[in-house]
């Protein structure tokens, strides 16, 4: 074929864009090349027990069009399940309580939904909004929250949130992507609270359809979802090859000529674009050569490690696993950062395994890296700690246990994060770049990601005039 286009990543972001690439242009030839011994990046599954669990990403969201979008493709729409109707809480004070309703990114629509989790004092001073003047350039979330409603709000009702999506310190993290509607406040030098009234659903009455769920999974477990996109892509001639580590690239000829595998087994492929769909560390050291500026870049974001802890329990869920899970601000004495009551929350895997009860913690944030440096054991014996200190008794001896570390799995978007990634989609006009160290984390984003660098790919690619049949 006159086009051959090299996919570097197997990750979710670069197995959508070789789906694009070859579902777009059937005559183009595509290779994804895979370090690692699978697909799939932080969407995986183990078996832990007997059980097909998610030890990654376990959910998406669904105000994103895009994972809803692929899973109806790729013939998955039947396995969409929602979670169950039970409410989740927030650790204050070492004691769970409710989630507030009717809150962007923690920020309340009204302060008295949040008395309780704040003080009287903490609830007037958030009440008493100053309104600073508009920001010009990109500030950090927390340092915008403390000015506005005060420190507590950061600390107690943002940081849980942000740390479950970013596994970062908000007073570090870029309002523009993070929190891109709090943003428009910062700017345009207008209510942060006004803002959270109009943007909080209005309530419904009781007899009326339920809103659609905010998040949706795949029964058997999202991380099973990478798997069938590769298996689609070896039956439209898509070659994914693992253990494939990528050494290097180098332009020769007008083609880019991708250097992998062991050093005692040197393999070349000649390509005539490459999407790189990697993280932004080995990304860099990819382009040094080929693109210094988009490398520099790259280089400069920073990423946080954490871990997932799975505990299996022999029979139904206890009854102090009464919602779907919790999350801890980094003010209270605890090491995890959260627990899902996974079998709680999916109906699915209740249904699926009923005589088991499935719960996980997650461990790590951004420049605390020494949570991680303990042993798995140890990750267990705190994690069993700390959920019996929140649920004030002791769990039954876990069946199973599983620990997965995320090394470097999140990249920190630092204040002028989307100044310092523009323009780097397209770094050369050979390569585009796809993947959560752009412009964001969640799964529909890479996906997007994925999306928009195979179709940068392909408009080059036509404008040169390649045959893409």
């Amino acid at each position: 074929m006159n086009a051959h286009v090299g996919v570097v990543g197997g990750g979710i972001s670069g197995l959508v864009a070789a789906w694009h690439l070859v579902r777009t242009a059937p005559g183009i030839e595509v290779t994804v090349l895979e370090g690692s011994s699978r697909v799939g990046g932080k969407l995986r599954v183990e078996d832990i027990a007997g059980m097909t669990l998610d030890v990654g990403a376990e959910a998406v969201l669904t105000f994103r069009p895009e994972a809803v979008a692929l899973l109806e493709e790729l013939g998955l729409g039947d396995r969409i399940a929602h979670p169950a109707p039970v409410p989740a809480s927030i650790v204050i004070d070492g004691a769970r309580r409710p989630m507030p309703r009717g809150t962007l990114m923690g920020v309340p629509s009204d302060p008295e939904a949040v008395r309780g989790l704040l003080t009287d004092a903490e609830v007037e001073r958030l009440t008493a909004e100053v309104v600073t003047p508009p920001v010009h350039g990109d500030v950090a979330v927390g340092t915008f929250i403390d000015a506005r409603l005060g420190p507590a709000v950061t600390d107690k009702l943002v940081e849980p949130l942000l740390a479950g999506v970013y596994a970062g310190d908000s007073r570090n993290l870029s309002l523009e992507m993070a929190v891109p509607q709090l943003a428009r406040a910062a700017r345009e030098g207008t209510s942060v609270l006004e803002l959270a009234r109009a943007l909080a659903p209005a309530p419904r009455p009781a007899e009326q359809v339920e809103r659609p769920p905010v998040f949706a999974t795949v029964v058997g477990g999202l991380g099973t979802v990478p798997a069938h996109v590769a298996a689609r892509l070896a039956g439209l001639g898509c070659e994914v090859r693992t253990g494939a580590v990528v050494r290097g690239i180098q332009r020769r000829d007008g083609k880019l000529i991708v250097t992998s595998g062991p050093t005692t087994d040197v393999r070349e492929d000649v390509f005539d674009a490459v999407v790189l769909a990697t993280p932004a560390a080995p990304t860099a050291r990819l382009l040094r050569d080929l693109a210094p500026d988009a490398a520099a870049r790259l280089a400069t974001i920073e990423s946080a490690s954490m871990a997932i802890v799975t505990l299996v329990l022999e029979g139904p869920p206890p009854e102090t696993l009464d919602g779907s899970g919790f999350l801890v601000p980094p003010t209270e004495p605890l090491t995890i950062k959260a627990s899902t009551f996974s079998t709680v929350k999916w109906p699915w895997l209740a249904a699926a395994y009923p005589d088991r009860t499935v719960l996980r913690t997650s461990l790590g944030r951004h420049r605390e890296e020494a949570t991680l440096h303990r042993s798995d054991e140890e990750l267990v014996d705190v994690s069993l700690a700390d959920l019996a200190a929140v649920l004030g008794r002791s769990l039954p001896t876990p069946l199973a246990v599983h620990v997965q570390r995320w090394g470097g799995g999140l990249p920190q978007y630092a204040v002028g994060h989307r100044e310092r990634v523009a323009g780097l989609v397209e770094p050369a006009a050979d390569v585009a770049l796809a993947g959560a160290s752009l412009a964001g984390v969640g799964v529909p984003a890479c996906i997007a990601s994925g999306r928009r660098a195979a179709q940068a790919v392909l408009t080059r690619l036509q404008a040169g005039g390649a045959a893409l049949g």
